[in-house]
């Protein structure tokens, strides 16, 4: 039986991160994936199909919108396997990035199949076992499928199998309204699909800022997105033909709609089920594996990082646990994650980002926050580009962010000058005193925060103390 320092199971960024930085650094290290590549569930189901997929549902929207800049309009004939086969492209480029012989180069034993625990330090892989000193699980998670009757016997699309799509469905139905749910619904309206979206939640992502997301939900739906809130789908029947029919429950009232394809954007599941973490003594809950803030599971020498923890689904957080692994794990060093400033995006269009808490969320922990709002339309890049949609929210206690929201054009960019300002712990006076450069989208962060001193600014009582000072001084 082979024995390593430290055993990776799953392929996806935590787990690259982890082992990458463990072989080179000089550990005997073993990295298990079940699928046929590495890269995880970011890289071929979720951020980049994802995104790519946007944008070219977004040059779709551009191009019918050109009037609005001074062009013509122009209807694309959307052919949607062309668009998959882009989609395709980049997962194949970055892909590049992930080849099992990169990481062997740095010492990593790759293995592709099936990890199993037969003991808290062994593990089983198409019939061979192999032990370790210390382990990490990176599994990642997959999408949670809703217990509707007849959705099995009907057919239905996730993230997993909507990008391999090369005909575009005429009628599409979208389950859930949460960011995946949001994103994939616009994209195919932009490219030609009728859409409905159903979330039984009084509003479209129920994480957010309850004000913003009612105003991102007002522009997908002037782009002709059937937004269905606080309905259920009781059951869906399948027809003689291709199409399905879902019985939908809102209020005391059954509606049915008649859709070609149903995709299932209901939240995700972890994937821990296959690895047989009773054999290892690993406690799991609904949540996933549990973990503490040095990403160590209830048996110290196994660690978990990413989506399997059920902590923060997101690609980036993945990277960050990892960090926190090769602390501990790698360098014996004690550390512990620090999950005050967490940024995340929904990539809709125009995008909304998000850091810190809402004003709700500090009210709620006994904080009574300022609110420094601005308004897109009053920044004049976005009006040069025809982008006036959206505002920043800040959320401000004695001088400091506590959180932000922001909904607009590239707003997953200029989240990151607020996730600095939170981490350094800047004042918003600094953010006030930096200058800007003119035309940017950047400048909403000062205009914000100007809103705060304006009040002052401008008060009665500044204006007699200028008064008097313009009169006594020569």
């Amino acid at each position: 039986m082979k024995r390593f320092d430290l055993m990776v199971i799953g392929g996806g960024v935590g787990g690259l991160v982890t082992a990458s930085v463990a072989g080179q650094l000089g550990l005997d290290v073993a990295l298990i994936e079940r699928e046929p590549a590495l890269g995880g569930d970011c890289l071929h189901y979720g951020c980049v199909p994802s995104k790519s997929l946007i944008k070219s549902a977004r040059v779709a929207h551009l191009m019918r919108d050109g009037a609005r800049y001074g062009l013509p309009a122009v209807d694309p004939d959307v052919d949607l396997g062309k668009v998959t086969d882009r989609v395709r492209g980049v997962i194949e480029h970055i892909q590049e990035h992930d080849d099992p012989d990169r990481f062997r180069g740095y010492g990593v034993d790759v293995m592709f199949g099936e990890a199993r625990f037969v003991s808290t330090n062994e593990v089983e892989v198409k019939g061979e076992r192999f032990s370790a000193r210390r382990f990490v699980i990176a599994t990642g998670s997959r999408p949670a499928v809703p217990p509707v009757e007849g959705l099995p016997e009907a057919g239905y699309l996730t993230n997993e199998t909507v990008f391999d799509q090369r005909q575009l469905p005429g009628r599409l139905a979208v389950l859930g309204a949460g960011p995946i749910g949001i994103e994939l619904s616009q994209a195919f309206r932009r490219l030609g699909s009728e859409v409905s979206v159903i979330e039984i939640a009084p509003e479209i992502l129920p994480r957010e800022d309850p004000q913003i997301a009612a105003e991102l939900r007002g522009l997908l739906e002037a782009e002709g997105v059937d937004i269905r809130l606080g309905t259920r789908v009781e059951h869906v029947e399948s027809g003689d033909g291709p199409g399905k029919r879902l019985i939908c429950k809102q209020g005391d009232d059954y509606l049915p709609l008649d859709v070609d394809e149903i995709l299932v954007a209901a939240g995700r599941a972890p994937n821990v089920e296959a690895l047989d973490l009773d054999a290892a003594g690993v406690r799991v809950d609904r949540g996933g594996i549990v973990v503490d803030r040095r990403m160590r599971t209830s048996q110290r020498h196994i660690y978990a990082v990413g989506d399997c923890t059920g902590l923060f689904p997101f690609t980036h957080m993945a990277e960050y646990q990892a960090g926190i692994v090769i602390s501990n794990a790698v360098f014996r060093f004690p550390k512990k994650a620090d999950y005050r400033v967490v940024p995340w995006v929904t990539y809709a269009d125009p995008e909304l980002a998000r850091v810190g808490l809402t004003a709700d969320q500090a009210r709620q922990q006994g904080i009574e926050p300022d609110v420094l709002t601005f308004a897109f339309e009053d920044v004049d890049r976005a009006l040069a580009e025809s982008e006036p949609h959206g505002r920043i929210n800040l959320v401000v206690h004695r001088g400091r962010i506590l959180g932000a929201t922001i909904l607009g054009a590239h707003a997953g960019e200029l989240l990151h000058e607020i996730v600095l300002a939170m981490q350094a712990g800047v004042k918003i006076g600094e953010i006030s005193a930096a200058v800007h450069a003119y035309p940017t989208l950047a400048q909403i962060h000062r205009r914000a925060v100007n809103t705060h001193y304006g009040a002052k600014l401008f008060s009665p009582g500044t204006k007699r103390l200028v008064r008097w000072i313009n009169r006594l001084l020569p």
